[in-house]
């Protein structure tokens, strides 16, 4: 039983590989968009096109759909199951908080950092805004408001943290995923 967060910055991949790796394991999985839309009493694919920093994306009710996540997360290891959770976390408190609850409950937690190249965001992007099931309202600018806010996870441990490349097929990425983790499992 762990608990798997998903994070790095918009249309890096995470949200495909995370799902994969949450069906794959038979776990839950917690994505920061559709519970984002959840709390505002919306359909997760309800477009909402707001500049940065507004509507539902302002601080305070990221940070609400943080502590979502993060009660979700722990109902499941509660329950006695793990969970995958996927979002940004960009800034390091919001991983730490995801952290002293693993301490607390005494259940592992790995961390995945999801990155890829800049022309990879860009094409992901584009085909987002036009697919009518997307959930995500990313954008361009979102991305690099992002990337300028984006506090690298140097608090996390190497026991804790696997960064992978996801350019490529998400197949592959599960298999170099598994490997990397395998290796941190066995020590």
């Amino acid at each position: 039983m762990a608990l798997y967060v998903f994070f790095g910055l918009i249309a890096t991949g995470k949200s495909a590989l995370a799902r994969v790796w949450a069906d794959r394991h038979g776990l839950a999985y917690f994505n920061s968009d559709v519970v984002r839309k959840e709390l505002a009493g919306l359909a997760p694919t309800a477009r909402r096109q707001e500049a940065v920093d507004k509507g539902i994306y302002t601080p305070d009710f990221s940070a609400r759909t943080y502590d979502a996540l993060l009660a979700k997360g722990e109902a499941e290891i509660r329950a006695g199951r793990g969970g995958v959770l996927d979002a940004s976390y960009q800034k390091r408190a919001e991983r730490e908080r995801v952290r002293a609850l693993a301490r607390r409950l005494g259940f592992p937690v790995y961390f995945v950092l999801c990155v890829c190249p800049e022309p990879v965001v860009r094409e992901r992007l584009a085909r987002r805004a036009v697919d009518p099931a997307a959930v995500s309202d990313g954008r361009w600018e979102v991305y690099l408001r992002q990337k300028e806010r984006f506090e690298l996870p140097t608090e996390l441990e190497p026991d804790e943290l696997v960064t992978i490349e996801t350019a490529g097929p998400v197949e592959g990425t599960v298999v170099r995923l598994s490997a990397a983790l395998r290796k941190i499992e066995a020590g």
